[in-house]
């Protein structure tokens, strides 16, 4: 038996397989958040601004900018000096993840911004575009709005799972037509199990970023209602 016939049926079959898995694999990596991966990019950027004489490797971005999104991490000036390479689930890597720092100016930490919810928003912004006009339903603070979904071709209303509960959570419209994601009860989560006082005025979306690897990402600020002891949009 020529054993060069056998072998050639059995090498295209385990490449036929191995090629199947690799993008799956790869897939996979690209959508879940590692813990070991947020602290490689932590120990990175702490040596590049150890060296940098207190710079951060971030992209910049003007003023306005929203708290969680101002600064994004720039992995151009990391690696490979400092880490290796990108990791799999950044969005420079085709990742579902931003990776940004918070508390820039007094300890700069990295966290994790999920690029999912930007999807949706993208899709609703496009929808109202279409329609001409914002679809306001329900006003639930001062410049705040729920919306009115039928409106604008959703037979069901869009939601996003939360990064912090796995919970679904709805979007809300601002008066200049902005659509953000409603955190509150994540907050109201949080604020169950939070040991320290929160106080009336300040915004306090900290609670949710302060034990896990997320920033609640296209938000509002909040603060607490101290009559009814539950989170609230703060007033600009």
């Amino acid at each position: 038996m020529n054993k060069s016939r056998f072998f050639l049926p059995v090498i295209l079959v385990l490449f036929t397989l191995t090629g199947c898995m690799y993008p799956e694999e790869k897939l996979m990596q690209n959508q879940v958040p590692y813990k070991d991966q947020i602290d490689s990019v932590q120990s990175a950027v702490d040596q590049y601004r150890e060296t940098s004489g207190g710079l951060l490797p971030i992209k910049t971005r003007d003023a306005e900018t929203p708290i969680y999104q101002k600064y994004p991490i720039d992995f151009k000036k990391v690696v490979p000096k400092f880490i290796a390479e990108q990791p799999g689930n950044a969005f420079e890597n085709g990742g579902l993840f931003q990776y940004v720092l918070v508390d820039a100016e007094t300890n700069p930490t990295v966290k994790l911004l999920d690029l999912r919810m930007a999807d949706t928003i993208r899709e609703i912004k496009m929808r109202i575009k279409a329609n001409g006009y914002p679809p306001f339903k329900d006003q639930i603070a001062e410049n705040v709005y729920t919306i009115d979904f039928k409106k604008i071709g959703y037979k069901e209303e869009p939601v996003v799972v939360s990064p912090f509960t796995n919970q679904n959570l709805h979007f809300v419209i601002s008066t200049e037509g902005e659509i953000y994601v409603d955190y509150r009860s994540d907050i109201y989560q949080a604020m169950k199990s939070y040991g320290k006082a929160l106080k009336e005025g300040e915004d306090i979306r900290g609670i949710l970023v302060e034990n896990s690897m997320f920033v609640p990402a296209y938000s509002l600020p909040y603060t607490i209602d101290k009559e009814t002891n539950e989170p609230v949009f703060l007033a600009k």
